[in-house]
């Protein structure tokens, strides 16, 4: 079975960096990524995608990205099934990237430069 998304979009707003009781680092970031059909009113939709970056990986996005950047994320769907507040079954879907290649930056954007770092997480 293959359980792999790949997709380019620009952070929604900007990323967090945590550190877990264990030591670990991990931020979480959601990539706005227009969809490639326009909707009934001729307007190109936008899905938010909810990413987990761990360690290095989250340590480098946190330091180097901004809302706005744009981003390509390799990773695996995971989804959790949880109970809210009112008792009521919910679940939600991310992706837990496994690479993230810095496409442009804010700053690069307003001068027509474009960056391209890559970043490997291994999971």
């Amino acid at each position: 079975m293959l359980n792999q998304a790949i997709f380019v979009g620009r952070l929604a707003k900007d990323p967090e960096l945590k550190e877990l009781d264990n030591g670990k680092k991990v931020t979480n970031i959601v990539v706005a990524v227009q969809r490639s059909y326009k909707n009934a009113d001729g307007v190109y939709d936008t899905d938010f995608v909810d990413c987990i970056l761990w360690d290095g990986v989250a340590s480098n996005t946190a330091e180097y990205c901004k809302k706005g950047d744009m981003v390509g994320i390799k990773g695996r769907l995971e989804t959790n099934l949880y109970e809210n507040s009112n008792g009521e079954k919910r679940k939600n879907t991310q992706v837990i990237a496994e690479k993230i290649t810095f496409l442009a930056n804010a700053k690069a954007k307003d001068n027509d430069e474009d960056l391209a770092v890559e970043e490997d997480l291994k999971v």
